[in-house]
C-alpha cells in the first residue's frame, strides 16, 4: 500500500483492512490471561514483546486455529513458521503422506483441522491418488495457496461448477442403466481435454479481486495463468496458482522454489528468560551480601534420607582388585558400616578383659608374697 492510499482511507477502513482491532483485542486478552499467573507483569513490556512477535511472524506458534486463520498476516506467518520448523524434511528428501503432514501441523496448532490439508493434497494428487506420498517442496507451496486463499478458492470452485453446467452440450451421451449390475460408467473430471474456456473463466473470476473482503491473488497473476491456455480445469488452475512465482512474491513469506531448502536452520530461536538483577546489601558487620541470590533446585535424592557424615580412613581398591600398593587417604562417607562398629565394640571388650587379667595377677602375686613372709617369720622363731 502506498502512502497516498493509506492517508486517503478513512480510519475505520484502515483498521478493518489491516485487522488492527483483532490484534488489539487479542493482546489485551493475552495480557489478562498472563496476569492471572504472574500478577507483577509489566503491561508496557508485554505489549512490546507481543507486537514485536507479531512483526516477526512468530505470534502464531501454539495458538488456536481461530486465531491462526483470523487474518491474512496470521495465515502467511503460519506457513512460514511451518517452513522454518520442518524444512529439514525437504533437505533429507523424505516423502510424507497427508496424515503425516497434518500431524506436523498439529504440533504447531493443536486444533488445526484436517480438511485444509486434504484440499492441499487434491491440488497435487487429484482425487484418485490421495494415498500417495508428497515431497516437502510440493506440499509447502500448495499449502500456502490453499490456506491463504481459502475463501477465494471456494468461490472459484462454485464459478467453475456453474460454467461446467452451462457449457454442457445436448449432444452429450445419455447413459441408460441396463439390467446388469456390472455396468459402470467411469467419469474422470480431471481429464486433460475437460475444463472450461480459460477466457470465460477469467472474466467470471476477475471481479472477485475487487469486490471480495477476503484475500485474492493479484489480477495480473490471474492473467498470466489464464491467458496462455485455451481451456483450463479447476485443479489445473489451482496447480498453476501454487507454482506461480508472482503469487509467491505477492504473499511474501516463502523464498523461491530454487532457494527453498537453502540457508541455516537457526532463524527460529526461542527467547531466553529474563534474569532478574541481583541486588546488593550489607550485613550487620558491613560486608556486602546479595539480597536476592539466584535460587538453586536441590537434589531430591540428597534429601531423601538424612545421614551423618563421619570421617574415616579407608584403603582404596585398584581396578585389578589388588590393594597392597595403594596408599591410604581420607574420604567422607555418608554411612558407618556395621563391621566398623563391631570392631570398636570388640576392642572395648578386649581391653576390659585384659585389665581384669592384670588385676588378678597382681592380687595373686601379693598373696604369694604375704605367704612367703609369714613362712619366713615362723622359721626364725
Amino acid at each position: 500500500m502506498t502512502t497516498e492510499d493509506r492517508f486517503s482511507m478513512s480510519a475505520e477502513k484502515y483498521l478493518a483492512k489491516h485487522n488492527i482491532l483483532v490484534y488489539l483485542e487479542d493482546s489485551v486478552a493475552q495480557l489478562l490471561e498472563h496476569r492471572e499467573e504472574n500478577p507483577k507483569t509489566n503491561a508496557v513490556k508485554f505489549f512490546s514483546e507481543y507486537f514485536n512477535s507479531l512483526r516477526d511472524g512468530n505470534h502464531t506458534m501454539f495458538r488456536e486455529y481461530n486465531f491462526v486463520q483470523a487474518t491474512p498476516h496470521n495465515r502467511a506467518s503460519f506457513v512460514r513458521l511451518f517452513w522454518k520448523c520442518y524444512r529439514q524434511i525437504g533437505k533429507k528428501g523424505d516423502l510424507l503422506s497427508i496424515q503425516e503432514y497434518h500431524s506436523l501441523i498439529s504440533l504447531l496448532c493443536p486444533d488445526f483441522p484436517f480438511e485444509p490439508v486434504q484440499k492441499t493434497a487434491r491440488i497435487i494428487l487429484l482425487d484418485d491418488a490421495l494415498d500417495c506420498l508428497i515431497s516437502f517442496a510440493d506440499f509447502i507451496y500448495a499449502f500456502q495457496v490453499q490456506f491463504y486463499y481459502d475463501e477465494f478458492m471456494e468461490k472459484c470452485h462454485e464459478i467453475y461448477l456453474s460454467l461446467m453446467q452451462t457449457q454442457r452440450s445436448p449432444r452429450d451421451p445419455v447413459v441408460v442403466p441396463s439390467g446388469t449390475e456390472d455396468t459402470k460408467v467411469h467419469q474422470n473430471s480431471h481429464h486433460p481435454s475437460d475444463g472450461v474456456d480459460a477466457m470465460q473463466y477469467f472474466r467470471a473470476v476477475y471481479p472477485l479481486c475487487d469486490r471480495s473482503t477476503f484475500s485474492t491473488p493479484p489480477g495480473n497473476c490471474l492473467k498470466e495463468i489464464l491467458f496462455n491456455v485455451p481451456r483450463v480445469s479447476f485443479y489445473g488452475f489451482l496447480m498453476a496458482l501454487a507454482k506461480s512465482e508472482s503469487i509467491n512474491d505477492h504473499i511474501g513469506k516463502l523464498p523461491p522454489k530454487a532457494e527453498l531448502l537453502e540457508g541455516a536452520d537457526s532463524e527460529l530461536t526461542s527467547k531466553k528468560p529474563t534474569k532478574l538483577p541481583i541486588k546488593q546489601g550489607k550485613n550487620p558487620s558491613g560486608q556486602p551480601v546479595a539480597i536476592n541470590p539466584p535460587l538453586t533446585v536441590p537434589n531430591p535424592q540428597a534429601q531423601a534420607s538424612p545421614t551423618i557424615r563421619m570421617k574415616t580412613k579407608t584403603r582404596p581398591v585398584s581396578a585389578t582388585g589388588n590393594s597392597k600398593h595403594s596408599s591410604s587417604q581420607n574420604v567422607y562417607t555418608t554411612q558407618t558400616s556395621s563391621s566398623s562398629l563391631s570392631s570398636h565394640s570388640n576392642k572395648g571388650k578386649n581391653s576390659q578383659i585384659n585389665t581384669r587379667k592384670t588385676k588378678k595377677r597382681k592380687d595373686s602375686s601379693e598373696e604369694s608374697s604375704s605367704d612367703s613372709d609369714s613362712d619366713s617369720s615362723d622359721d626364725t622363731n
